[in-house]
């Protein structure tokens, strides 16, 4: 599929939406920014207690795509190899060598599920697979399939169990992605859907080479400058030493969002914008996108623990404040 239109965009857009809507109930804002990680080759983190349907989610959207998916299971005895694989000692005619064992990285989506109940050496193993797509084991470096994403899910750090995830770590992940409990209208439908029938079944309704072809588009939308501007701009006001800094960010904010944020920003915006139908985006859509992109990128202070601040509150206040320049 070399050619595709808007029209393609929202159709794949659609069908993936029924197919997910069979299984899960509500979720609007998360699964528009799941899908942008996707089309916008990002990886996604998703975040929130045990129960409320991350890892459901992430199958249900395999499910809909001819991908191949593999699931990680993180606990605290992984070890780098079951991801990435290994080099292991084999006899081959009376000789031994040593013969590659490909890990479930090899796939197209890979769910890392309750990534942080692993120690950070193992989390470490994904760096070099997110940011370069591909592997080094040994002397030989190997390629991932493409498209190739990492969606992983994470408890609270505040529960037992949980090791807080490294900022290099962190700062591959495109969105993180907060689930909040559903409301209770939602939460009765969740429970006649899987207490009164068997689960529905879902079907394939997006190839490989469409994802590719859309991942294609967005990389390929315009963008305008005053976009540009202003993404940059918010980026930029998170640093507590930029000379454009704000007073929020100089008095609570120890470390600030570094320039992947900025290039996230625009590439989820022109995302959201092609779901929403439209090629070119807005700073409407970079300010739909900032929160998943900068809540986990902007590392407050002890000032900001003792005033009750988090990082959430110097995003909301830098969208209220950061001004769009006019060209």
């Amino acid at each position: 599929m070399n050619d595709i239109t808007p029209g393609d965009v929202a159709r794949i857009h659609g069908a993936i939406r029924t197919e997910l809507a069979k299984v899960i109930v509500g979720q609007d804002r998360i699964v528009t920014l799941l899908l942008a990680s996707l089309f916008a080759r990002g990886h996604c983190l998703l975040v929130g207690v045990p129960g409320l349907a991350k890892t459901l989610l992430v199958k249900s959207l395999a499910e809909c795509l001819r991908l191949e998916f593999r699931r990680v299971q993180f606990t605290p005895d992984l070890m780098p190899g079951d991801i990435i694989g290994s080099e292991l000692l084999q006899e081959k005619d009376r000789r031994l060598e040593f013969e590659y064992q490909a890990g479930p990285i090899f796939s197209n989506l890979l769910l890392a599920d309750e990534i942080n109940r692993t120690p950070p050496k193992t989390q470490s193993a994904l760096l070099e697979a997110m940011q370069e797509r591909r592997v080094t084991v040994g002397r030989e470096t190997r390629a991932l399939p493409d498209p190739f994403l990492v969606i992983a899910t994470q408890n609270p750090i505040e529960q037992e169990g949980t090791y807080p995830l490294p900022e290099a770590q962190l700062d591959r992940f495109m969105f993180a992605l907060t689930l909040d409990y559903p409301s209770k209208a939602e939460e009765i439908e969740v429970v006649r859907r899987t207490t009164l029938r068997a689960p529905a079944r879902l079907s394939p309704v997006a190839s490989r080479e469409e994802i590719l072809a859309v991942q294609d588009f967005v990389l390929a939308a315009p963008v305008s400058d005053h976009v540009v501007d202003y993404a940059v701009a918010l980026a930029t006001a998170t640093r507590p030493k930029s000379a454009d800094a704000p007073e929020i960010s100089r008095e609570f904010v120890e470390w600030g969002a570094g320039p992947r944020a900025s290039q996230y920003l625009v590439l989820g915006a022109k995302a959201v914008a092609l779901l929403d139908g439209r090629v070119t985006p807005e700073t409407a859509d970079v300010r739909a996108v900032a929160a998943a992109v900068l809540h986990h990128r902007v590392i407050t202070n002890y000032r900001a623990t003792g005033a009750g601040k988090k990082s959430s509150d110097v995003v909301d206040a830098l969208l209220a404040g950061v001004p769009e320049r006019s060209y």
